[in-house]
């Protein structure tokens, strides 16, 4: 992978927008749970974040991450607050200060004078509760104007340097809307370029580090089993596998050594693209009935026109059928979309299997997919895929009612 540039890493006055790496963002709280709260939502507007508690930790923190905006929460009081832009002062921070506060008072009035006085660019301040929008308002002067370029990464320098992290998405039953487990999916949290998507460095199959990637999000799978075991109670996950792992002569085994023997453990779902399944059939088929021995299930995913080939299997030892997004988003006002979920319900029933709409993000298209009769649902309409911490911190949201 090449080396960001002094030249790209540092960012001219005026000329963010042409930034070719992420937005550096430093929040300054009293509170833990308040700078993760903060941190969170600047990493929806492709920040990449740090955080600390006060004036003291914050030299280190600037010389760490050079950030382009430094928060203020609403915790710092005016005393502290002062002391934060005086360092920000002396290290020549040339980036913003945004200032977070309940409302405007005298305090807060001093605050931004100071900073103002001190040479440091003030943002106009939040008021607390904010929403995403307003948010946005207030960051738009500080984000690229264009999407930054996908970088090229190299998978063995991610795993080892701990870059690699999984996000999670929950389902819901199609019917109560309850929760019903959620899916694992890998991110990457890059220390120049943010959180990135897998696209980026998903390896070839003949890649000597695949397996090595594939391991990687089955242990810490389990390990973020274990902590969400502890913050929200037991829940089932699935995790996404290609066939070549799973056609390893040690992979049922090694799974089986790795997964929880906790006895709130349910079991553990690895999610195998339909089109890979469909290529290797009878092989899939017997790795299914041996890992269901195991506490083991493979769920079929992104299942859409191919789906003729899954039918008269004699043996269907599949738990369920993933209809790929592009045949649920928009099948509200789509035939054909229609027809082929009803088709794939049809035969998720007829193997005894359950059947996921993924896609889900408009009330009209989960009505049709909930008319169709799909068991479970997956999309945006019902949570967007999240860091282990926010998603056990969003597990205790109540569900939205969907029905008129």
């Amino acid at each position: 992978m090449r080396a960001t540039t002094e030249a790209e890493a540092c960012v001219p006055a005026g000329g963010f927008g042409r930034r070719k790496v992420a937005p550096r963002a430093c929040i300054v709280d009293r509170k833990p749970h308040l700078r993760a709260f903060l941190a969170d939502a600047l990493e929806e507007h492709r920040f990449v974040t740090s955080e600390c508690a006060g004036a003291l930790e914050l030299p280190a923190r600037l010389t760490e991450h050079q950030p382009d905006l430094l928060v203020i929460g609403s915790t710092i009081d005016g005393i502290e607050a002062e002391a934060i832009l005086d360092a920000l002062a002396a290290a020549g921070f040339a980036g913003s200060v945004l200032t977070i506060a309940a409302r405007e008072t005298i305090m807060s009035d001093a605050i931004r004078r100071h900073g103002a006085e001190r040479g440091l660019n003030m943002l106009p301040p939040l008021a607390t509760p904010f929403s995403a929008q307003t948010l946005s308002h207030s960051l738009a002067p500080l984000v690229p104007q264009e999407p930054a370029p996908e970088p090229e990464i190299d998978v063995a320098e991610a795993l080892k340097a701990g870059w690699l992290e999984l996000w999670y998405q929950r389902c819901v039953d199609a019917h109560s809307l309850t929760p019903q487990g959620a899916e694992a999916l890998l991110r990457m949290r890059h220390p120049n370029w943010g959180v990135v998507s897998p696209s980026a460095l998903m390896p070839d199959h003949n890649d000597p580090h695949f397996r090595g990637l594939s391991e990687f999000v089955v242990r810490r799978a389990v390990a973020d089993w274990h902590y969400l075991l502890d913050h929200q109670g037991p829940i089932d996950l699935s995790i996404n596998l290609p066939v070549s792992f799973l056609g390893n002569d040690n992979a049922l085994d090694d799974l089986a050594g790795w997964i929880p023997q906790h006895p709130a453990f349910g079991g553990l779902i690895i999610e195998v693209n339909a089109e890979e399944i469909v290529d290797h059939l009878p092989e899939m088929a017997e790795i299914g009935r041996r890992l269901r021995l195991r506490n083991v299930a493979i769920a079929i995913d992104k299942v859409g026109a191919d789906w003729p080939s899954l039918m008269y299997l004699d043996n269907f030892p599949f738990v369920e059928l993933k209809v790929d997004r592009t045949f649920v988003t928009g099948c509200a006002d789509d035939r054909l979309k229609r027809s082929v979920c009803k088709r794939i319900v049809e035969l998720a029933g007829d193997y005894g299997a359950r059947c996921t709409a993924t896609g889900i993000e408009t009330r009209a298209d989960f009505q049709t997919a909930h008319e169709l009769g799909f068991d479970k649902m997956q999309g945006y309409l019902f949570g967007k895929p999240m860091g282990l911490k926010k998603f056990a911190r969003a597990a205790h949201a109540r569900p939205v009612a969907m029905h008129d």
